[in-house]
């Protein structure tokens, strides 16, 4: 049995999914890590949901429940990734 930690493991891969509707915070939709986080990925990419990997906000996210608005010590990570996917949009 091997497991998911230890020296020369790589952690499993953590994905946190966030709603934004003006004019409240940005909620946690979904989250997961391992295959659960790379089934958010697919999901998100399948859809046209455009991806930014961040692995330390992606931790800080994953400890808020599902369906919490996130809490106002991340808005400014948030909004920095909120402003990657508006310019992502914009360029499409």
């Amino acid at each position: 049995m091997s497991t998911l930690s230890g020296p020369g493991r790589t952690p499993p891969r953590i994905a946190v999914a966030l709603q934004y509707d003006e004019p409240g915070a940005p909620r946690v939709v979904a989250s997961g890590q391992g295959w659960l986080g790379d089934k958010i990925i697919e999901t998100a990419r399948e859809h046209g949901v455009p991806v930014e990997e961040n692995p330390v906000l992606a931790q800080a996210l994953s400890t808020i429940e599902i369906d919490e608005d996130i809490p106002e010590a991340l808005y400014v990570a948030v909004a920095e990734i909120l402003g990657f996917i508006l310019r992502a949009a914009e360029r499409r």
